[in-house]
């Protein structure tokens, strides 16, 4: 059995996952009701305080269970990689519209109507998750109609399920000289292990969160002399991609980008910080 861990079991003295009940001890045990978060892009955190740092992000249309609500905040469980925390309750919606669509390239804009020329509504990140309810054309630019009316150019967006590649290291080097942003997970910011997780989820890969949990179980265990393209490297609290035999490809705070550097003298470098790598792993197919 799992061993319990707060970022992917929702538990609390007073409330708990009705599917822990057995396991854990809380006053009540709740199903939680679903939601779906409705801005670009929010932080959720491991406790219910702006002040506090973010574990990682969830993007426009991803869904939700919500176990809690109450001064302003929700304590939930994400549906895509099961990480729990507490996030603004401003930026979640009930809606009944399934997403069709994601987002295919790093960062796009919505607009108030299917018009380029249009000031800007938001901003999304690859990954995000649209409701198609109609299409328009204006100028020779085909747009993506939402229910709101807002508009998104549709050559940004593929139908859910499908995926522009199966090349996730491809899909990661997209995002070279996007700042680096502890807990990020999109096309604004992203850390290590948010790169790793977003690029391999846009190949239609499953990926937990965290460095920690990709270096205990993502892929197969490999020995640093068999290391290719598209393998991962660990270190302890760092995640990078192996673009080739000889470079590495990672979020990081030294360059405070996502940036390309020599594997061997980022070996010596990282050192200095995490000691030396502690695993290599080769993600499924």
């Amino acid at each position: 059995m799992m061993a319990l861990d707060r970022r992917l079991h929702a538990y609390r003295d007073d409330l708990a996952d009705a599917a822990l009940q057995g396991r854990v001890s809380a006053t009540r045990f709740t199903a939680g009701e679903p939601a779906r978060v409705a801005v670009p892009v929010t932080g959720l955190r491991p406790k219910p305080d702006a002040a506090s740092g973010i574990d990682t992000e969830l993007l426009f249309g991803e869904d939700v269970i919500v176990f809690d609500r109450a001064d302003g905040w929700a304590w939930i469980q994400a549906k895509s990689d099961g990480y729990v925390g507490y996030l603004p309750e401003s930026t979640l919606a009930t809606t009944t519209d399934q997403p069709t669509h994601h987002v295919i390239v790093p960062r796009t804009f919505l607009y108030p109507g299917a018009d380029l020329r249009f000031p800007v509504s938001a901003a999304l990140s690859m990954g995000s998750r649209i409701a198609v309810a109609g299409e328009a054309e204006t100028r020779g630019t085909r747009y993506f109609l939402l229910a709101d009316g807002r508009a998104v150019v549709a050559g940004h967006c593929l139908p859910l399920g499908t995926y522009a590649t199966d090349d996730f290291v491809a899909v990661a080097a997209r995002f070279i000289e996007t700042p680096y942003l502890w807990g990020g997970r999109s096309g604004f910011g992203i850390d290590c292990s948010g790169l790793v997780q977003l690029a391999l989820q846009m190949t239609g890969r499953a990926a937990p969160r965290d460095s920690d949990m990709q270096a205990a179980g993502l892929g197969a265990v490999i020995a640093r002399e068999e290391l290719r393209r598209g393998d991962l490297v660990f270190w302890k609290g760092h995640a990078g991609i192996m673009a080739d035999e000889k470079t590495l490809l990672h979020a990081n705070g030294h360059t405070m980008t996502v940036a390309l550097e020599d594997f061997e003298a980022a070996v010596q470098r990282i050192g200095w910080l995490y000691e030396m790598p502690t695993g290599y792993r080769r993600p499924v197919a």
